[in-house]
């Protein structure tokens, strides 16, 4: 333990900052997995539940808690995800030539 006042301080001061960051980085979890899971199901909110997700993301960043670059890499590869998703889950339709039935 430090003797020195302006260490306890700032061990007080990054304790606080870790448990904050903590939760934020926990949201970010939260909301990714929630986009997954509506694109997943073919629920109707898919869409705004990776919108949220995303702006989650570009808060962290803001904030400092996660690097603007990290948070870049997050946002493509869950947006990569969640459009995989999509696509598999689109009903195959057959390309009919309509110049056939003519």
């Amino acid at each position: 333990m430090a003797n020195i006042a302006s260490q306890i301080k700032r061990n007080r001061q990054n304790e606080k900052r870790r448990l904050r960051n903590k939760s934020v980085r926990a949201e970010l979890r939260t909301r990714a997995k929630n986009a997954v899971t509506a694109a997943t199901s073919g629920a109707e909110d898919s869409v705004e539940q990776l919108r949220l997700a995303v702006k989650r993301i570009d808060k962290a960043a803001a904030r400092g808690v996660i690097h603007k670059n990290t948070a870049a890499n997050h946002k493509s590869r869950l947006v990569r995800r969640v459009a995989a998703i999509e696509a598999a889950n689109q009903p195959i339709e057959d390309d009919v030539d309509e110049e056939a039935d003519e």
